[in-house]
């Protein structure tokens, strides 16, 4: 798969995760946090699965043990992306974790110099910063005093930046994307509705009332999503598939205006122009300097 089809995977992957950003935050009002994690990713879990057996089928090296305990890895930090920032959610504003969730676009090429010593290409750190820059203007330019939500929200840009560097490192060397994300997915449900059963309450009246936006988010948000971040990140480096996944904030805000009626001001257009030019910037850049690299050649 060539880089660019791969970055459009991505860009599809944060379209997906901002229209589902309206029915993440309306299930709360029906479901506890872990209840709905949980049951989001069980769905996510059973649609993606056989796909995951047809991959199996087709593989000619099994999977190893350490291959296991790398996706086991991958999912952990998922959840805990996905379970601090739905906590977070209940003692912070949307603006300030839309921002704050942001911030892995910083974090994952700083974490992966840190641990591995991975300098990426040198136009990834602005392009970082002005995709940053955009997501504050988009969440209005301005944060509320932070909160234990918002503390929260930063470790939740963490574990996603952890997430994403360590998809990059592991999907390529087994080649098996789509087993990988429904490992991520068997975890993240097990764990959460764990936690669910032992701190929260359950009332199939409940999810009945949330089940438009446990089916959106377990089928798309989760379950397509999530699989074809794993697929795409095989073609892309961890920091340039951070920028893209980034858009997320950019399609939040546009189906917000679609769906919701929102309109955003002269910030928000701002932020959305940046995002965007955050995201040719990785994609422009790296292939003009390859093209200047190659030397040329000899008329014959």
């Amino acid at each position: 798969m060539r880089r660019s089809y791969a970055n459009l995977l991505l860009l599809s992957a944060g379209a997906i995760w901002g229209m589902g950003f309206v029915a993440q935050s309306t299930a709360m009002d029906s479901l506890e946090p872990f209840v709905f994690l949980g049951l989001r990713f069980l769905i996510a879990f059973a649609v993606i699965l056989p796909f995951a057996v047809m991959e199996t089928r087709k593989a000619t090296v099994p999977l190893r043990p350490r291959d296991w305990a790398a996706f086991l890895v991958v999912g952990l930090f998922l959840f805990g992306g996905m379970s601090a920032q739905q906590v977070g959610l209940l003692s912070t504003t949307v603006t300030n974790s839309g921002f704050l969730t942001g911030l892995y676009v910083i974090f994952t090429p700083l974490l992966g110099v840190l641990l591995f010593w991975q300098w990426p290409h040198p136009a990834l750190w602005p392009a970082a910063a002005v995709a940053m820059l955009g997501i504050f203007f988009l969440s209005g330019g301005q944060l509320a005093t932070l909160t234990p939500g918002d503390w929260l929200t930063i470790l939740c840009s963490v574990f996603w930046a952890l997430q994403v560097l360590f998809i990059a490192r592991w999907t390529s060397s087994t080649g098996r994307p789509i087993t990988l994300a429904v490992t991520q997915f068997a975890l993240c449900g097990a764990i959460a509705l764990t936690i669910a059963g032992v701190f929260e309450t359950f009332d199939w009246s409940m999810v009945y009332q949330a089940l438009p936006e446990l089916i959106f988010t377990g089928v798309f948000s989760s379950g397509v999503a999530f699989t074809l971040q794993a697929l795409a990140q095989q073609h892309t480096s961890a920091p340039q598939a951070a920028i893209f996944l980034s858009s997320e904030a950019l399609f939040a805000a546009l189906f917000a205006a679609i769906l919701l009626s929102e309109r955003l001001g002269m910030l928000g257009y701002l932020g959305c122009m940046l995002i965007f030019g955050a995201m040719l910037l990785v994609e422009v850049l790296p292939t003009l300097r390859e093209r200047r690299a190659k030397p040329a050649v000899a008329p014959t």
